[in-house]
């Protein structure tokens, strides 16, 4: 979608469809009460009728306004709420409801005059971001694998009204937007491909064109021999049971100068996940494909980084394979030794994304990094305790997790963090190896974190558990493009601190 930021008298425009926000009690906001006045009371009579009552989120889109007296020919009316300083949450909702309404509606483009606004804590710079971001949610289709012709959505072109004195903040915001919004589709489209298509091969060749399109962007590639010779037999044994060939896909981007350390993300890589010998329930076993959207985030991440042209280094690190069942399949009891050193004893080979993360988090030693954080749709235990709003948040730096925290309100790609007490980590004991892979029914998804510590040690550290927030299930079933929002947000604030 083609966006613009336009800060002419709204009486200058030429729109097919003006989009301005109402609050209850019949109030107006500075661009309704603008238009209001350049339609005769239109708003305001629409209002007093009871047509809308302003209610958050609540939509009206009048379709019979004379374009010809006015140079628009529909007014899209949507509801704020209380008039008073919007909750993020709620001008996001709003800002869903406008952008859901200009796509069921078929409109080709719109002027969004939503970021007048007032929105608590928040400034035109975000404000604009967010516009970009939830239209291009609402507009964002899978069709790469549809045959038939298929009704598309027709929005192509957006402009974002703002007052002049506010145009360059604006722009920085539309500029951030952009850059967010097409690292989230990235992940989205990787992330819904199926695992026929998307193998790890596959998410390596991708992850290959980031660097033919950006300058500052590199990628490496190791294969299953290359990572034999490091010691990876974790991550090695998960893929024993595919015919396809495991990858350690490193994309690293050099914003700032060479040598500065770097901040290094992890991205659960898994193209398909049927639980190896202990074979997952086939109910939903078809929405396994998205055990890979945290590597998917990872390479959206990268992508958003380098068109902001972020002065940060990043490196991201995706470890991906398949875990099927084969008769040389890892089995339970089967012990393992890692990269660094520490023997496992897998009790249950469906808990496999700890055996990819672990060896990656070892290797990420190389990179001397300032901070490293790992995402991945690791246990359904997270989404049992904190369902599909937050993702879990776990480490061993209560200042990264603060940061975390901060951005991810921030982002409104929120997380909560869960205690990584020493006293869990007995339940990871094991009579025959040095940690079990698995601790057992309770606090599986702390257990989880507290195994991916023992291979943290040497860095400040934060583990982001996404099975709850990574994908919507049921008739909205899709990808999420989840934590991209966060992590960038997390970037951000680096680079501006």
């Amino acid at each position: 979608m083609e966006y613009s930021i336009e800060s002419a008298p709204l009486d200058k425009l030429q729109y097919d469809c003006i989009i301005v926000g109402v609050y209850e009690n019949q109030e107006l906001s500075p661009f309704a009460q603008e238009i209001d006045r350049q339609t005769d009371g239109l708003i305001t009579q629409t209002l007093a009728r009871g047509d809308i009552e302003g209610k958050n989120s609540e939509t009206l889109l009048l379709q019979l306004v004379p374009s010809d007296a006015y140079g628009f020919s529909r007014l899209l009316l949507v509801g704020l709420g209380k008039m008073q300083p919007l909750p993020a949450r709620k001008y996001r909702k709003a800002l869903s409801a406008a952008a859901k309404c200009c796509k069921d509606h078929a409109l080709q483009s719109a002027t969004c005059a939503l970021a007048d606004s007032d929105v608590k804590d928040r400034d035109w710079t975000w404000k604009t971001r967010q516009i970009v971001e939830m239209f291009e949610d609402a507009c964002y289709q899978f069709t790469l694998l549809k045959s038939e012709n298929i009704k598309k959505i027709k929005l192509a072109a957006l402009q974002i009204v703002v007052p002049e004195e506010h145009h360059q903040a604006a722009e920085q915001g539309l500029q951030q937007g952009k850059a967010i919004a097409d690292g989230i589709s990235l992940a989205k489209e990787l992330a819904d491909l199926p695992g026929n298509i998307c193998t790890p091969t596959y998410l390596a060749v991708q992850a290959g064109k980031l660097g033919d399109k950006h300058d500052q962007v590199s990628v490496y590639v190791l294969d299953e021999e290359d990572m034999e010779q490091l010691g990876m037999d974790a991550l090695l044994s998960v893929s024993r049971g595919s015919r396809q060939p495991a990858k350690l896909i490193t994309v690293e981007y050099r914003g700032a100068e060479r040598g500065g350390k770097p901040v290094v993300l992890i991205g659960k890589g898994l193209t398909f996940d049927a639980g190896g010998i202990s074979l997952k329930p086939s109910a939903n076993m078809d929405e396994m494909k998205y055990d890979m959207c945290g590597g998917a985030a990872v390479l959206g991440c990268i992508a958003a980084a380098a068109s902001l042209h972020l002065p940060i280094n990043l490196v991201g690190l995706v470890p991906s394979s398949e875990n099927l069942p084969d008769g040389d399949a890892n089995k339970p009891g089967d012990i393992i030794t890692s990269m660094l050193g520490k023997t496992i004893e897998i009790l249950n080979t469906d808990a496999e994304g700890r055996l990819i993360l672990c060896d990656t988090l070892t290797y990420a030693k190389k990179y001397d990094p300032e901070v490293v954080i790992d995402l991945a749709t690791l246990t359904g235990a997270c989404l049992v305790a904190l369902g599909r709003i937050p993702s879990g948040l776990l480490g061993n730096d209560e200042q990264l997790c603060r940061d975390l925290q901060s951005a991810g309100d921030t982002a409104c790609d929120t997380v909560w963090q869960l205690p990584l007490w020493e006293e869990y980590q007995e339940l990871l004991k094991s009579n025959f190896a040095d940690l079990a892979n698995i601790g057992g029914r309770d606090a599986g998804t702390i257990t989880a974190a507290c195994f991916l510590s023992n291979f943290a040690e040497d860095y400040r550290w934060a583990h982001l558990d996404i099975a709850g927030t990574a994908w919507r299930t049921g008739k909205d079933k899709g990808a999420t493009g989840r934590p991209v929002p966060l992590l960038m947000q997390y970037l951000l604030d680096r680079t501006n601190a």
